[in-house]
């Protein structure tokens, strides 16, 4: 790395408030060929948060175009394809700190073209009606019914389970339970989850009415050197985070 200083941010992603959320720390980088793979490792793993992701601007697009940025993400121990908090983090950063007089910004990233743009909240957002929130673009992935269901009640010690399903992309499961009480309520075992053929284990269920969210989700990947990547609680599906000053 050369001596250049990188700015970097620490962001509470789905919270209102500091130090509530999931966090993520954001790095702007001033090149791309300025940070190889282990010096960005290295960094993630000083972080030590769920993921570190890692920002390049691309500037050979026309100024008329939306800001297109390289995107990286890594957990303490590995890079991944797809994050969607730390996402979310690096477009508050950039909305709010870099780039504020744009309203829309693109990511270059492993899994595609991703967007990210400010929107107002919907109708029906309760509190947060009326406010700057960011909405995120990602691909859709394909699901597959599973047949692991016999070892998933253990592995969540015990919750009862709605359905289970993997992602057909890496095999990961999604599983869903009765309520978002039983998925805040869960006390998974970790060295269950390590013993899957899968990277990690995502929890969901409906969120209760009147809480302002569709529902509740955790996502367990102690493989990835990460026992729980925090919790997300997604509202109206496509508008996820609120623009903080």
């Amino acid at each position: 790395m050369g001596k250049k200083a990188i700015r970097y941010a620490v962001v509470d992603a789905f919270a209102t408030e500091p130090f509530k959320g999931n966090p993520a720390a954001v790095c702007l980088l001033h090149d791309d060929n300025a940070a190889d793979e282990r010096w960005m490792q290295s960094v993630a793993t000083e972080f030590n948060l769920s993921e570190t992701a890692f920002l390049v601007r691309d500037f050979s697009r026309p100024a008329s175009a939306a800001p297109l940025f390289h995107l990286r993400w890594f957990t303490p121990v590995t890079e991944v394809d797809l994050c969607g908090h730390a996402t979310l983090a690096s477009a508050h950063f950039l909305f709010t700190a870099v780039l504020p007089e744009h309203g829309m910004i693109e990511f270059m990233t492993k899994s595609g073209i991703l967007t990210a743009k400010k929107v107002l909240a919907p109708v029906g957002a309760g509190e947060a009606h009326g406010k700057l929130f960011i909405e995120l673009n990602f691909p859709m992935i394909d699901f597959l019914d599973c047949n692991e269901m016999p070892s998933i009640p253990e592995t969540l010690n015990g919750a009862p389970v709605a359905s289970v399903h993997k992602s057909a992309a890496d095999g990961d499961l999604i599983v869903e339970l009765s309520s978002a009480k039983q998925v805040a309520d869960i006390l998974p075992n970790m060295d269950e989850i390590k013993k899957l053929s899968c990277g990690g284990i995502m929890v969901t269920g409906p969120a209760p009415a009147g809480s302002g969210y569709d529902f509740f989700t955790r996502l367990f990947c102690p493989k990835f050197g990460m026992d729980e990547a925090g919790p997300c609680y997604w509202q109206y599906t496509l508008c996820i985070g609120t623009l903080l000053g």
